[in-house]
């Protein structure tokens, strides 16, 4: 017997499609067979399962044990929560080999998915059309697993308060909080978490409902962080915090209502890492601010830039050993005292953590930084077929040019003015402008530069959507 998955759904970094269109529990009991067969293959025999709020996640977690179970793999169920709660039961349970989160992360209500680690590191790339190549052919791995219920918030709650050690937690008493989980599934983890911490704390949208009656489930909408601002300013808080549906992504507003985005939140926690490990190395993606990786450089540390996506980047930490890495959208990876997995609620723990180890403020730190000017993603549509050769003629155009440029994610071109960026989204037929200057003329400027090879390769910046 043999699957056909709809193309669709296969991404680079998880499986994603829309419940009842694209993505089925007939699809969801393939997996399960297909990455049972990878686990057996090496040799391994426990795999842990969780799931996260949204209304079709039940079903799809059932059918995924099934397969997983008719694979002869055993399951452990972890049941309803956060991404990260999923890595770390993989992280910490004995004898589990892999795991699977059925979520559909910050997409629509009607969207669902699978993220997936083995073995510690992330399954993505290759490994997923590997699962759709075994799926075609049929060659599954036979078996009878058994399943098991694990009840670990607790233990996963215990970990995260980790995040404090050293720290004296008279000096958190003051500290006033909001808490925005968007009716996702951290909710209840930060419910338990906040009970437990020092301090003032306000909580919004805990009640985990699938519908996001709310707001959406995205912090780096700013128009999803509004509740949070409101509520900071009513309080008179320190600051915010927001996370995505499936609690691997953070955002941040300070005292003031500023947005603190992806790489402002990492220069924090690079000073924070760099302060008790010197030299560590710590990397950020493509998207990031040129002034994230001059600040990594002025305290000693070093920076590195990669490749956008959360797999690519703790893929990257396990192979040069850095303690820290993240990247725009909030995905914020620790290996400096944890795991080295992307966990937006350890990283709101590390971010208290912080104002007391460089003893500033949330909004200090931010009024600190320097004053940028930066575009959002602009993102517009290129057919699938042309935009990866549109990066490469650009680069080459560039390169023949002797201009300062990196090509590890498409194009970063420095000039005396800031930085430009063009590179394709792995996930759709799109292409992606992100420039930054000290100046709104140098911006434009930039944008011109980038609007100008794109004319040459035929392509004019269309209609933009999404952040």
């Amino acid at each position: 017997m043999r699957h056909t998955f709809d193309p669709t759904i296969l991404r680079e970094y998880d499986i994603r499609g829309v419940f009842g269109e694209t993505l089925g529990p007939d699809d969801a009991r393939a997996i399960g067979r297909s990455f049972g067969t990878r686990v057996a293959a090496i040799g391994g025999t426990r795999v842990v399962v969780g799931y996260d709020g949204r209304l079709s996640s039940p079903i799809l977690e059932h059918a995924l044990v099934e397969g997983l179970n008719a694979s002869g793999i055993d399951v452990v169920r972890i049941g309803m929560g956060p991404t990260p709660m999923l890595y770390y039961a993989e992280a910490s349970v004995p004898d589990v080999q892999g795991g699977i989160q059925v979520t559909g992360s910050h997409n629509p209500a009607n969207h669902n998915g699978f993220k997936m680690v083995l073995e510690g590191r992330p399954f993505f790339g290759a490994d997923i059309i590997d699962l759709r190549r075994i799926a075609d052919e049929g060659r599954w791995a036979s078996g009878t697993g058994h399943t098991a219920d694990l009840a670990i918030m607790d233990a996963y709650v215990d970990r995260l308060i980790q995040g404090l050690d050293g720290i004296d937690k008279a000096a958190l008493e003051g500290l006033r909080i909001a808490w925005d989980t968007g009716n996702g599934a951290a909710g209840p983890v930060v419910e338990a978490l906040t009970a437990r911490l020092p301090g003032n704390h306000v909580l919004l949208f805990t009640s985990v409902d699938g519908h996001f009656p709310n707001h959406h489930p995205d912090p780096t909408v700013e128009s999803n962080l509004a509740d949070l601002v409101q509520a900071v300013a009513r309080g008179s808080l320190d600051f915010g915090v927001a996370f995505d549906g499936d609690g691997d992504r953070i955002g941040a507003i300070d005292a003031m209502g500023r947005t603190i985005w992806g790489d402002q939140l990492l220069a924090i926690f690079a000073d924070d890492v760099l302060a008790t490990s010197p030299n560590a190395r710590i990397i950020g993606d493509v998207k990031c601010s040129s002034a994230l990786f001059e600040r990594i450089s002025e305290r000693g540390g070093k920076p590195e830039m990669w490749k956008t996506g959360h797999s690519l980047i703790k893929s990257r930490m396990k192979e040069t050993g850095a303690l820290l890495g993240g990247e725009m959208s909030g995905h914020v990876c620790f290996a400096d005292r944890y795991y080295g997995f992307d966990d937006a609620i350890y990283a709101a723990v590390r971010l208290i953590a912080a104002t007391v180890r460089l003893d500033a403020s949330v909004t200090a730190m931010r009024s600190a930084m320097p004053a940028m000017v930066n575009t959002p993603e602009l993102r517009f549509q290129v057919d699938e077929a042309r935009k990866f050769a549109v990066v490469g003629e650009v680069a080459m155009r560039l390169r023949n040019a002797n201009a300062r440029m990196n090509d590890i994610d498409g194009v970063r071109v420095d000039t005396p003015e800031g930085w430009w960026l063009l590179r394709a989204s792995n996930t759709q037929d799109v292409l992606v402008v992100r420039a930054e200057s000290r100046t709104d003329s140098g911006l434009a400027r930039l944008l011109h530069q980038a609007d100008t090879q794109l004319a040459a390769s035929g392509v004019v910046r269309g209609e933009q959507f999404g952040h």
